[in-house]
């Protein structure tokens, strides 16, 4: 039977013959953290990149400025998986006439998203690859199925390991800890974010390094996520937040009593406020926070509440 992408990735981890980029080390920006008690919040969702999880740049990339960043990761997402055979034989490194096929695939799901106006698309890593692996497959490429799965499995695997091959990616200090302790406290815990299929098991493994996980049932309250990937839509895209208060409500819990973590005022903060939720700006990672001290002193964007550290929560639960 074929591996589940959670058990790909176990499986990648305990491989020693490869070599994994980590992201920098952590720059916390000068900040005083604000951590009133807060009442009647009964939710708390989270942004991933820069909150629950550091990565390299602050946030997911799926085009890396530096090439050679690039090119390192589409060379050794070519060899993991035999992909030269069946690649055209043109002149240049084979990274080269992937990194062309890659990018022109990019630009047409950019530009070809079918969205309400004033919504912000969002780009499907595996969709990308699936792409890629047709055009490969055309010319003889051969998946094993036993091992990888179908198509979609494939592609799934395929882009988990090229982003991970980009970007190094661990889990932010203290992350398991305050979760755990939201549930042991009754809170209703969720994802709300821009994020890729691959996000949750980037997720879960960082938190196991932190300790043993509970069940996945008792860590997150997966009904209410809210992942871009699935809604095909980014932040702020007002529609976003309407499904994730939506899929609350149901639960007989309101936007006042979803208290919403992250690190970009502008581009999420704001408008969680918006829509009546409270907010904490995690000020944890100088990478990844987008909040300016004008943000921070506007009465129409400031979030409610700052923290340094993600158990600082605790205390503004307390």
């Amino acid at each position: 039977m074929a591996q589940s992408l959670q058990e790909y990735a176990e499986w990648l981890a305990h491989r020693d013959d490869l070599i994994w980029p980590i992201p920098p080390a952590l720059v916390v920006p000068k900040a005083t953290p604000f951590l009133k008690p807060m009442r009647d919040v009964a939710a708390v969702t989270f942004s991933v990149y820069g909150t629950l999880l550091h990565i390299s740049d602050g946030c997911l990339l799926f085009d890396h400025e530096q090439q050679l960043r690039m090119q390192i990761a589409l060379d050794k997402t070519i060899k993991e998986f035999n992909m030269w055979n069946s690649m055209s034989r043109k002149p240049g490194a084979p990274w080269e006439y992937m990194l062309s096929q890659y990018r022109n695939i990019l630009e047409d799901q950019r530009m070809s998203r079918k969205i309400a106006k004033g919504e912000k698309p969002e780009i499907n890593s595996v969709e990308i690859w699936k792409q890629l692996i047709i055009r490969l497959q055309k010319n003889e490429y051969h998946i094993d199925e036993s091992f990888y799965g179908g198509l979609d499995d494939f592609s799934a695997k395929v882009a988990y390991f090229f982003h991970s091959c980009l970007q190094g990616v661990e889990a932010m200090p203290e992350a398991l800890v305050i979760l755990n302790k939201l549930g042991e406290r009754g809170k209703k815990v969720a994802l709300f974010a821009d994020a890729q299929p691959f996000t949750l098991v980037q997720v879960l493994r960082g938190l196991s390094s932190q300790g043993t996980l509970p069940p996945l049932s008792e860590l997150f309250t997966q009904e209410c996520f809210c992942l871009s990937y699935r809604e095909e839509v980014r932040k702020p895209s007002m529609s976003l937040y309407e499904r994730l208060i939506s899929r609350f409500e149901q639960l007989g819990i309101s936007p006042e009593q979803i208290l919403h973590v992250g690190t970009r005022i502008h581009e999420d903060l704001a408008m969680a406020r918006r829509f009546g939720m409270k907010t904490v700006l995690f000020a944890g990672d100088s990478l990844s926070m987008q909040a300016s001290k004008k943000e921070v002193r506007n009465p129409d964007l400031k979030p409610d509440r700052l923290i340094t550290n993600l158990n600082q929560l605790a205390e503004i639960l307390d």
